[in-house]
């Protein structure tokens, strides 16, 4: 891994860190002023630094924590393999699971663009970060 892969692993492992603890001001380090979330299930993309920092507030679960244990490199994109836990607010659900986070970054190493798939959807995963066989 090239020592720019590396910074950048080591970013993005603080960034999901800080999320887990609730530091969702600095979870947002390197994120685009134009940052693009798309999230899994076809739901509408969130477009802006705001929004998304607006979205990792808690809502409908009461708990979640993402814990990356894969990360690869393709270029200007990183390809996260994750395990989410979550416990839903209200009702206790609980749910642990695996997914997928593509990360893309401009020349700069700002994050400009976050596309989440959940278990099962690793094939396009793997073609939005270029790495399908």
């Amino acid at each position: 891994m090239s020592e720019e892969n590396v910074e950048i692993a080591a970013r993005l492992r603080r960034g999901y860190d800080a999320y887990n603890r609730c530091d969702f001001d600095a979870a947002m380090e390197g994120i685009h002023p134009e940052f693009e979330m798309v999230p899994a299930g076809g739901q509408s993309p969130i477009n802006g630094a705001a929004a998304f920092r607006a979205w990792m507030e808690p809502n409908a679960f009461e708990s979640q924590v993402l814990k990356p244990f894969e990360i690869r490199f393709n270029g200007n994109k990183a390809l996260i393999r994750l395990r989410a836990t979550i416990r839903g607010a209200g009702s206790g659900i609980e749910a642990d699971f695996i997914a997928w986070a593509v990360w893309t970054f401009d020349a700069e190493q700002h994050m400009r663009r976050l596309q989440i798939y959940l278990d099962g959807q690793e094939a396009d995963a793997l073609e939005a970060a270029g790495l399908s066989e």
